[in-house]
């Protein structure tokens, strides 16, 4: 992990300031272009014009849950399609996991996750 993400666009969505940090200093060396957003609709927005190829999601955001951004993102597009999409979340419970599964999510991890997970996560992503 270190290098290969040049031209790649990673948004990191999160109203929790000290984990949009954290992933953003994670990822700061891997030459992607890092987009973040605290809020849905900040998300859905910069989605659209970004074209990101891969969103890391929380569940629990401000003015627009990251279930509708992830609809918003996969909305006309077949699985494997950009933006991929890893969902993050402090919530355990199996249902929100199914659901963010049949909205078309590529990974799914729940907080508090080890930051390796993440980046094993986003380099899988990255390379398919």
């Amino acid at each position: 992990m270190g290098e290969g993400y040049e031209g790649k666009t990673i948004l990191i969505v999160d109203d929790d300031e000290d984990i949009l940090n954290a992933i953003s200093t994670a990822l700061a060396d891997t030459g992607a272009t890092l987009e973040t957003a605290s809020d849905g609709n900040t998300a859905v927005q910069l989605g659209e014009e970004k074209k990101p190829d891969l969103v890391i999601l929380d569940i629990m955001l401000p003015q627009k849950s990251g279930f509708l951004v992830l609809e918003k993102l996969r909305q006309g597009k077949r699985r494997g399609e950009k933006p991929r999409v890893i969902m993050i979340t402090g919530n355990q419970g199996r249902r929100h996991r199914q659901y963010a599964e049949a909205l078309g999510v590529d990974e799914y991890l729940n907080k508090p996750f080890r930051m390796e997970r993440l980046l094993e996560a986003t380099e899988k992503l990255l390379a398919d």
